[in-house]
């Protein structure tokens, strides 16, 4: 009896948790609003919390199922992440975007962020070139492929600034060579300033440097010929007037290039040879 007793009390237990389990209803996950995503971005982002923005931007992109809002996610979160100085994820994010949505209406923007991203990253050419010289082919990619855009403008401002730049470490290297007296290598230098950078502000010593040592070497007719290229295009300027007093004898040679003894007069007939075979 007390055995039956047992059994339907287990039995009893048993039926009761098999209905309780029965009235568990698991609710199914609501999908998350692409657009109150997006909506959250925006809010963030205007108020300058751009991490939070680039967060909800990019869960954004991935609930939109409309290519053109995905896309426009995409780039705001870029843009988000350019906004706090966060260079690498920002360009990882934009080339992407470039991969995935190729004929979207902002790929112009998206390539104008990535020179401008490029350009910012420049800070001491002297010390580390490779930043400087990635803006500069972007920014002509991006000039050649889009000239006539509002963007443009900004760029080919930006293009000047690197130019002068990099002319500026020419003429830094070249007066090195000078000092110690290396004339061929400093000579070069001075040349990629005249056919690279002609529209910098280190042209015209450039050029009155070039006369300056041609004529130092005995080389007058190369000296000429650098001295009428910088008067007929300077001849207003003060390295002109320097250069014009060479040429005219009216001229004393530093203490830095002045020859002092017979070696160094020899010095010239060889770099008349070594002149024209780099010409």
């Amino acid at each position: 009896m007390v055995f039956r007793i047992i059994i339907i009390c287990l039995l009893s237990i048993t039926l009761y948790s098999c209905q309780k389990k029965k009235e568990i209803i698991y609710e199914p996950q609501k999908k998350i609003s692409a657009f109150k995503l997006y909506e959250e971005g925006l809010n963030a982002f205007e108020k300058n919390d751009f991490f939070y923005a680039s967060k909800k931007f990019s869960e954004a992109e991935l609930n939109f199922e409309n290519v053109e809002l995905a896309a426009k996610s995409a780039i705001m979160a870029a843009y988000s992440l350019y906004g706090i100085n966060f260079y690498e994820e920002s360009l990882k994010n934009l080339e992407n975007y470039l991969k995935i949505y190729p004929a979207d209406r902002n790929v112009i923007y998206a390539h104008f962020l990535i020179a401008v991203i490029y350009f910012e990253q420049i800070s001491d050419e002297k010390k580390d070139i490779n930043p400087l010289l990635k803006a500069k082919n972007k920014i002509r990619f991006f000039l050649n492929k889009y000239p006539n855009t509002d963007y443009a403008i900004d760029l080919k401002f930006k293009k000047d600034l690197i130019n002068n730049q990099l002319a500026s470490k020419e003429m830094y290297i070249a007066k090195y060579y000078i000092s110690v007296k290396k004339w061929v290598p400093a000579i070069n230098r001075l040349k990629t300033i005249v056919k690279e950078y002609e529209k910098t502000i280190f042209i015209e010593e450039a050029l009155h440097r070039l006369v300056e040592i041609h004529y130092y070497l005995g080389l007058e007719e190369e000296a000429k010929k650098y001295a009428s290229i910088l008067g007929y295009n300077y001849n207003s300027g003060d390295w002109f007037k320097q250069s014009y007093k060479i040429l005219n004898k009216d001229y004393k040679i530093s203490k830095k290039m002045k020859i002092s003894d017979k070696k160094d007069k020899n010095k010239k007939s060889f770099f008349k040879k070594i002149i024209e075979i780099i010409k």
